[in-house]
């Protein structure tokens, strides 16, 4: 994508961007759907996402469930390789095959997620970019790195569209590139 359409993409999202307040908590959280529901959006975020490894050259893009799976095949359509789903609590529902498996350190919700994938998804010679749509505590992508150390292969970093990490430590050790700070918003 051009500089300035990326420019442009970006100044649109901000301006459709939409906050919203849960009824029973008085919290705010992030509205995505209005980003998801907009052409224009949906045509160039995979690009965004995934601009800032192009030259790293990833072999394979991975995104946890649920929002995860839309940026990472987004992001890996934009690059040309292929997309490999992780999921939460991840059981082997359809088949016997043996999974790769981690447990995340306590989320945004101090939940530990088991994050997994079916064996043999993914090689030690892959080159993977791991892509969601927030990074807040850090801990599924933290734990989506350590798994694939684990299978060996080689981590070229993490795509967000929005960063509301209170850590710089993580965004250097995730090799994090994001889309918008949550300031920007």
């Amino acid at each position: 994508m051009p500089a300035a359409n990326a420019k442009d993409l970006r100044q649109h999202m901000a301006e459709i961007f939409d906050w919203k307040t849960s009824p029973e908590t008085g919290s705010q959280f992030f509205n995505l759907y209005t980003w998801w529901r907009d052409a224009e959006v949906v045509a160039g975020v995979g690009d965004l996402l995934a601009e800032p490894f192009r030259t790293a050259s990833p072999t394979v893009v991975i995104g946890p469930s649920a929002s995860g799976y839309i940026t990472g095949v987004l992001a890996a359509t934009s690059l040309g390789v292929g997309f490999c789903p992780i999921r939460k609590d991840a059981a082997p529902s359809f088949d016997s095959d043996p999974w790769v498996t981690v447990t995340s350190p306590p989320d945004y919700k101090d939940r530990h997620l088991e994050l997994g994938l079916p064996k043999g998804l993914i090689h030690s010679g892959d080159r993977v970019l791991a892509v969601d749509d927030l990074i807040d505590s850090g801990g599924q992508l933290m734990a989506l790195q350590r798994l694939i150390a684990e299978i060996g292969a080689t981590w070229v970093g993490a795509s967000v569209l929005i960063d509301n990490l209170k850590e710089s430590q993580l965004r250097r050790q995730l090799h994090l590139k994001s889309v918008f700070h949550i300031r920007d918003l």
